[in-house]
């Protein structure tokens, strides 16, 4: 496969598949001296992760992860108090597939002559011939966005300490769509959402805050723990607290199950989108990502102009669609509407509206950056679909029987947030770069 990286100066190379041992996501350009724990890696995992919920699969995999390269395993001269510190050389996580047992290999070994409709498993057929990885359909699975997660997370922290934050949540599910809020509140209904899936996920609280993995294990001390917590994913899921919707929007101020800070159209996709899986059948919808703090430049044309970089989001599973700013509606606008009109207020520039989504030309212009995905409805449906044997080319009718999320939207957002998050850091990487060199040779 050749498709498997992404970044110039912030690389990310993943690999894996849904039931193969796991998958790993390698990163090149990490700056060295920043602390990085994979608790605080799992934080973001967990958001992504399936069986958390009603509207995702199933499947039970903790997706725990851990890294293996990159970190400095000792202090580097006494004292020095750069253990577990980045120290520039690849940085690469692992995340071992512990929730692959032969009952589920055995449901895709009995349906997988005849493809899914919706899924890549005919084209990866023809493409890869009848090796190809259609085991949980391989890195075509969603499992692959785990390492997306897990890359962009890194990317995310390093953003944070330059004072860009990225932040991402569900604005449509099953046809709700919710009413427009303000940044601030969204970020802090995103902030307080991922508290309080910590505070509620089992395995952040029985591996990590007790410590049962911690900093200062070698790689295969955990390997010990994690095969033990193979065999202990029912006990340690029944330790997980309750799901109290009045507790969880007294305490938190959000919805359980869907980060989207409009309460009120968060329980109502729910209930849309439970209501489609009730008869068989999946749903849709859209993700938003926005960008705060972002500096003006950032973006290479012609082939690499920031919006185009974040249109490569089409290569997560299931997105269908990316817009930046007003996207597809600019179709039904007018010039005076579209055109961002500017003013100065003490020597700085403001903008009177933001349809372009804090990008033109391809370039950052300082405002917030904002981009949406339109994710499909799951493809893995309880409904009979006319579908073929892919050795015969016989006709054929399919009933999925494998595990299947309801809706895909509710867990991708965490993974949109941190790609989009990877494609910002690779071009504040260049662009500080360039602004230097400007200074230096004294053209500014």
């Amino acid at each position: 496969m050749f498709g498997c990286h992404i970044g110039r100066l912030f690389q990310a190379s993943v690999s894996g598949g849904s039931y193969q041992e796991g998958l790993s996501a390698t990163l090149h350009g990490v700056p060295s001296g920043m602390h990085l724990t994979e608790q605080e890696i799992y934080g973001d995992l967990l958001l992504r992760k399936p069986g958390a919920d009603e509207l995702s699969s199933p499947r039970k995999e903790p997706d725990l992860p851990v890294i293996y390269t990159g970190l400095n395993a000792a202090d580097t001269i006494e004292n020095a108090k750069n253990k577990n510190h980045t120290n520039g050389t690849p940085l690469c996580i692992l995340i071992p597939n512990l929730d692959r047992h032969f009952i589920h290999i055995k449901q895709y070994q009995d349906t997988n002559r005849t493809p899914r409709p919706g899924h890549a498993s005919y084209a990866s057929f023809i493409k890869y011939g009848p090796s190809d990885d259609a085991i949980g359909a391989g890195i075509f699975s969603g499992r692959y966005t785990a390492t997306i997660v897990a890359a962009g997370y890194v990317a995310k922290k390093i953003l944070k300490k330059c004072g860009i934050e990225v932040f991402g949540y569900v604005t449509e599910a099953a046809g709700v769509a919710m009413k427009q809020v303000d940044t601030a509140l969204a970020l802090k209904s995103c902030q307080a959402y991922k508290e309080m899936r910590k505070d509620h996920d089992p395995f952040y609280q029985e591996i990590y805050v007790k410590k049962r993995i911690h900093e200062d294990m070698r790689f295969l001390e955990k390997m010990k723990i994690f095969a033990e917590i193979e065999n202990e994913i029912d006990d340690i899921r029944q330790k997980a607290p309750e799901f109290k919707h009045d507790f969880i929007r007294e305490k938190y101020g959000i919805h359980p199950v869907i980060n989207c800070p409009d309460i009120d159209a968060a329980r109502a996709m729910t209930e849309a989108a439970l209501k489609i899986s009730a008869e068989g059948d999946s749903s849709g919808g859209v993700v938003e990502v926005k960008v705060c703090g972002v500096p003006a430049g950032l973006g290479e044309p012609v082939f690499n102009k920031l919006d185009a970089e974040l249109g490569r989001m089409l290569g997560i599973g299931a997105v269908k669609g990316v817009e930046v700013g007003a996207g597809f509606g600019v179709k039904n606008m007018t010039g005076i509407q579209t055109n961002d009109q500017m003013h100065a207020k003490n020597k700085i520039v403001h903008f009177d509206s933001n349809a372009a989504g804090g990008i033109t030309g391809g370039l950052s212009t300082g405002q917030e950056i904002i981009v949406r995905l339109t994710v499909k409805p799951t493809p893995t449906i309880a409904k009979e679909q006319h579908t073929i044997d892919k050795y015969t080319l016989e006709n054929k009718m399919l009933e999925a029987i494998t595990r299947r999320d309801p809706t895909i939207v509710a867990r991708i957002w965490p993974v949109a947030e941190n790609y989009t998050a990877m494609v910002i850091l690779d071009h504040l990487m260049m662009h500080y770069g360039y602004q230097e060199l400007i200074n230096k040779i004294g053209g500014r």
